[in-house]
């Protein structure tokens, strides 16, 4: 997709009100954490439903988004682990937070456009899954690469007593990737249907844009000025019999 046709006013609008359903998404799932339940990651939905409408550069955004959410939850405390996390290694807590979400929301977008070609309908469910699986792989990763950071973390929440590798793949990673998991799988035929729905209509305001428009009365096809038909001739009376 080229620049002119994504920066539509439809797809603008269209991107307004998926950013404000990550900003929201996010938000909420953090307070939910706060609150001491198990977070509902509903942010990947509006990520990979972007992704998968608009394409991989939509994909990219709405993941950026969500791990600037992410980063400023914890920067400000909001977050309490991530905050934690921050505070030990404020530089690559951030980079972390917002590599993993705008991965995620390009893995997602680029995986669609691959599989849709022989088959949208699998294009949607991979995009769907991968989501959640480079989000939580990418966590993983960097987690263990600031394994002295987060062991301060776990003595600092009174968690010394398993190991790193559990504490990291099971304590942090594991509910929150089985949760994203299964809501990511749950939702994907909704995605699909949403999508479809979208490119049908979008497809129909290109047809009817393309059509050309009739002339008005006066003018020719190409706008110029029509000569008024003449009026039909009248028959002379003196030249009747």
């Amino acid at each position: 997709m080229n620049r002119k046709s994504f920066f539509t006013s439809r797809n603008i609008a269209f991107l307004a009100v998926l950013v404000a359903l990550v900003v929201v998404l996010q938000t909420l799932s953090t307070l939910i954490g706060r609150l001491g339940g198990t977070p509902l990651s509903l942010v990947l939905i509006p990520v990979v439903l972007g992704a998968v409408m608009l394409g991989p550069l939509a994909g990219l955004l709405l993941g950026f988004v969500f791990g600037l959410v992410t980063a400023v939850c914890g920067v400000t405390g909001f977050d309490g682990w991530t905050f934690l996390l921050f505070s030990e290694e404020p530089v690559w807590t951030v980079v972390l937070c917002l590599v993993k979400g705008t991965a995620a929301g390009g893995a997602a977008g680029l995986l669609n456009l691959w599989v849709a070609r022989k088959n949208p309908y699998a294009g949607v469910i991979v995009a769907s899954l991968a989501a959640p699986v480079v989000n939580t792989g990418i966590f993983v990763a960097g987690a263990f690469a600031m394994s002295g950071a987060i062991e301060n973390v776990m003595a600092a929440t009174d968690s010394g007593g398993v190991s790193l590798v559990y504490y990291v793949i099971i304590g942090l990673a594991g509910v929150n990737f089985l949760i994203e998991f299964a809501i990511n799988a749950v939702a994907s035929p909704a995605i699909y249907t949403v999508s479809r729905l979208f490119v049908k209509k979008r497809r129909k305001a290109s047809a009817q844009a393309a059509l050309p428009s009739e002339p008005a009365e006066g003018e020719g096809e190409f706008g110029e000025v029509r000569p008024a038909d003449p009026a039909p001739a009248r028959p002379n009376k003196d030249f009747q019999s």
